[in-house]
């Protein structure tokens, strides 16, 4: 049950007797009382503002100390020589756990709390909290960030003048710090913040700045080395891949495993619900464009393997994004795409055939090959993929890949290879959608059978010919005589 109001009299009495001398053990249960009684919805919502302005002089009284210690390095004296204890800082955490409870589905004590200034209280708190770093004092002071943060998260749900105001007192410097402290609690505490406080204004906003573009960076980051935050997950998916702008502006400053960080986000979003917009699928595919060469550099043993595995990256994005989501489907129409993919098949199959190299096929399927673990395992594999998947019912892409003398250069990759798992497969798949009405591409393939290395054996390698019916060709199975061995 709720507090009566004359036990609410006693406890703000409590409270302010608490400035008048050195913090005690009662001090703290006086504290938790209070915290205790904030978690009942009577109590919130009938709770004095004397009880929540009664907290203040408390909370600066430890602000300082904190501050002191902070400074300091240590747990140092603050105003009148008072140390910045355990004690303290349990205090300092009971005192945000109140405000948080207070906080909850309650808008009018959210506002309460930030007109009596408590959010600039708690950034500068929880900043000081950020820089201390002792172990006599860890496990208490962790305890403090975190209930500060906590107490900003809830402040901020639903209140769009506590989420604004928040991210004036924060952006970026502070958030940037909160997010790269070494407990992952609090980072995590940190980017529900962020999360709660992010829109598209402030989306644009650190797009166009270098401390946002670090801000962002940084979320990213944790999105590679701390897969359980999800929080960051949140951020990135939910804030970030929504928007082009900011896609583009922080692609463009980050080191290449950044973004492959940031394509593996993409591609694990491309599911029943995804939430990439066209604006981010057409700017990964000019990226791909533009920066497809870089993967022959894997061809080189002594090459560094960064660059390509952005690529490579890409292209797997890519062939998701095409397979089944007619969002993307556009990307047929893509000016050059194809073009690209085409000519970089052409340029990875001839290094392959002129030199031994990574891109050579093999048939050693040892766990022990050294092709097992180069990044350009599937590559060909997909590049083929990629080539079905825009000329899938699309006549234009279709004679474009046979203008490129692409039919044979695909019929060409048809053979087992382990670097390639799959890759005959993938050739048939794209042959099936290079023919599909479309006679004189049948024609191209027909005039293969009795010329060059690209011919009907490969088909037959498959299990399947070439059949000719109302002149038009069908791939058809091969029905193998039952009575030979």
């Amino acid at each position: 049950m709720a507090l009566c109001l004359s036990n609410m009299s006693e406890l703000t009495a409590s409270i302010n007797e608490i400035i008048k001398e050195e913090f005690s053990v009662k001090d703290l249960r006086v504290l938790t009382s209070l915290t205790t009684a904030l978690r009942e919805q009577e109590y919130r919502d009938s709770i004095p503002e004397d009880v929540l302005a009664s907290l203040m002089p408390v909370l600066n009284r430890l602000a300082d100390e904190i501050e002191a210690g902070a400074g300091s390095g240590e747990a140092g004296a603050g105003a009148g020589g008072r140390q910045a204890g355990p004690l303290s800082l349990q205090m300092m955490a009971e005192c945000f756990r109140a405000q948080r409870n207070a906080c909850i589905q309650n808008t009018h004590n959210q506002n309460r709390l930030r007109e009596l200034g408590c959010l600039e209280l708690c950034v500068r708190v929880v900043g000081g909290l950020s820089q201390l770093n002792l172990y006599s004092t860890q496990a208490a002071s962790e305890a403090a960030l975190r209930c500060g943060l906590q107490f900003l998260g809830n402040v901020a749900v639903g209140n769009q003048l506590c989420k604004d105001h928040i991210w004036n007192l924060c952006f970026p410097d502070k958030m940037l710090a909160l997010l790269s402290v070494t407990d992952s609690k609090a980072v995590g505490y940190a980017s529900m913040v962020l999360h709660c406080c992010l829109d598209q204004d402030k989306l644009q906003l650190m797009a166009q700045q270098q401390g946002g573009l670090a801000l962002a960076r940084r979320v990213i980051e944790l999105c590679r080395t701390h897969p359980d935050l999800d929080w960051t997950i949140l951020i990135a998916t939910q804030h970030f891949l929504k928007s082009p702008v900011v896609v583009e502006s922080i692609y463009a400053c980050m080191e290449p495993l950044e973004r492959v960080t940031l394509l593996q986000l993409v591609s694990a979003q491309l599911g029943d619900d995804c939430v990439i917009t066209p604006g981010v699928a057409r700017f990964l595919a000019t990226h791909f464009q533009e920066d497809g060469a870089a993967v022959l550099s894997l061809a080189t043993a002594s090459a560094d393997p960064q660059e390509a595995l952005v690529v490579i990256s890409l292209l797997d994005v890519l062939c998701e994004m095409t397979s089944d989501h007619k969002e993307f489907m556009f990307l047929q129409d893509q000016p050059g795409l194809l073009k690209s993919t085409v000519e970089l098949l052409h340029r990875v199959h001839q290094l392959g055939k002129t030199s031994h190299n990574v891109f050579t096929p093999t048939q050693d399927f040892s766990s022990s090959s050294s092709s097992s673990s180069s990044p350009s395992i599937s590559f060909k594999a997909h590049l083929v993929r990629f080539i079905g998947n825009l000329s899938h019912h699309h006549t234009h892409n279709q004679n474009l890949v046979r203008d490129l003398e692409g039919i044979p250069l695909i019929l060409d990759n048809c053979s087992i290879d382990s670097k390639n798992p799959f890759i005959s497969q993938w050739v048939l798949f794209t042959l099936r959608n290079l023919l599909e009405q479309n006679p004189e591409n049948q024609e191209v393939v027909a005039a293969l059978e009795k010329r060059g290395p690209a011919d009907d054996s490969a088909l037959l390698n498959l299990g399947f010919r070439l059949e000719e019916r109302d002149g038009s060709l069908l791939l058809k199975p091969v029905n193998k005589d039952k009575g030979n061995d």
